[in-house]
């Protein structure tokens, strides 16, 4: 089929789901607004009039009685409709981004969060990644706040494009990205990550964030007799334009921002269609020296960010120490 009807497709469906998640948003909204005034209306009554925890039990029994097909009025939820307006209603810049994600995702911020600081991370990426519950979860586990204040992303999209694209690549992309549902747990080498990763696309998906949309594995790209190829290449529809993403078992190499280059100017000569935006690279790499990053950045004219992966939280003790490294694979299997 044809490359351009391929990104079409792509768009179209995009576009689709983009207009699902809109509507299903704006009901997210209309139900926070309520449970956020409700909790201030039980808060402040028993403040007022000196009503103790029996208040919320009878609540709880006369609204089930007056809404008998409306869930969600159990005296638990009565309860953490309560917490969650204690928990915001002195951060009037949350008020607007709290309704942007379930109840179901305040249920586990609040629940896991230490600080101000990480709720509102958590609040943001979960609305602007498009996280589900699990996919939340998994990250406070991961501990995808802490790790993104260690290592801060580590783009040149300043350099390489116009102020408000930059701005909104950075938003789109992490410092780390954790690839822990692939279950992986020894050294792999970057072909079975690349099939790993197709077999559960849809979670990938998710890790990577809203707007990403699948385009194709291996992507071919020819310059004369020769056919080069992009590992995953997905259209982001926020930043109208293609990202190629090349996966690296290792550590960064300072050839690979010269490889990712390269990719990236076929891309836009052959694949960009009229009115995108210049093709951004991700090197999704094991490891990386910032410093040898920024090095190797600095030399690149075309958006190119590197980002390490995570497949597993803490390595079993009885394996560390004790499984060779991606280099020495890669040697057993090119002596």
């Amino acid at each position: 089929m044809d490359k351009n009807y391929q990104l079409l497709l792509a768009e179209i469906k995009s576009t689709i789901q983009s207009e699902r998640i809109k509507a299903a948003r704006q009901l997210t909204r209309s139900l926070i607004g309520v449970y956020f005034e409700i909790g201030r209306q039980i808060l402040e009554s028993q403040k007022i009039h000196g009503w103790g925890k029996g208040i919320v039990e009878q609540l709880s029994k006369d609204l089930r009685s007056a809404f008998p097909s409306s869930e969600g009025f159990s005296a638990r939820n009565l309860w953490d409709m309560r917490r969650f307006y204690e928990t915001y209603c002195d951060f009037p810049n949350l008020r607007q981004l709290v309704a942007e994600i379930p109840w179901g995702h305040h249920l586990v911020i609040m629940s896991k969060s230490e600080t101000q600081e990480q709720r509102e991370y958590y609040i943001q990426a979960s609305s602007a990644m498009g996280w589900s519950r699990d996919v939340l979860l998994n990250q406070m586990k991961a501990k995808a706040y802490e790790r993104q204040l260690l290592q801060p992303k580590q783009t040149n999209f300043h350099e390489t494009l116009p102020e408000h694209l930059a701005e909104q690549a950075n938003e789109a992309i992490k410092s780390t990205y954790n690839l822990e549902f692939l279950g992986i747990n020894q050294p792999v080498l970057e072909l079975e990550l690349e099939r790993q990763l197709l077999h559960r696309l849809k979670n990938f998906l998710l890790e990577l964030g809203y707007g990403f949309t699948f385009v194709g594995n291996q992507y071919p790209l020819k310059l004369g007799e020769k056919t080069y190829y992009v590992d995953l290449l997905f259209f982001h529809r926020g930043l109208k334009c293609l990202v190629a993403i090349e996966l690296k078992i290792g550590s960064f190499k300072p050839e690979y921002a010269g490889k990712m280059n390269f990719h990236l100017e076929l891309l836009d000569e052959q694949v960009k269609m009229q009115g995108e935006n210049p093709s951004i690279g991700i090197i999704l790499c094991a490891e990386k020296d910032n410093l040898e990053v920024e090095y190797a950045l600095r030399t690149s004219n075309k958006p190119v960010g590197v980002v390490e992966y995570l497949l597993s939280a803490v390595l079993p003790e009885n394996l560390t120490g004790q499984l060779p490294s991606p280099e020495e694979i890669k040697q057993q299997f090119n002596p």
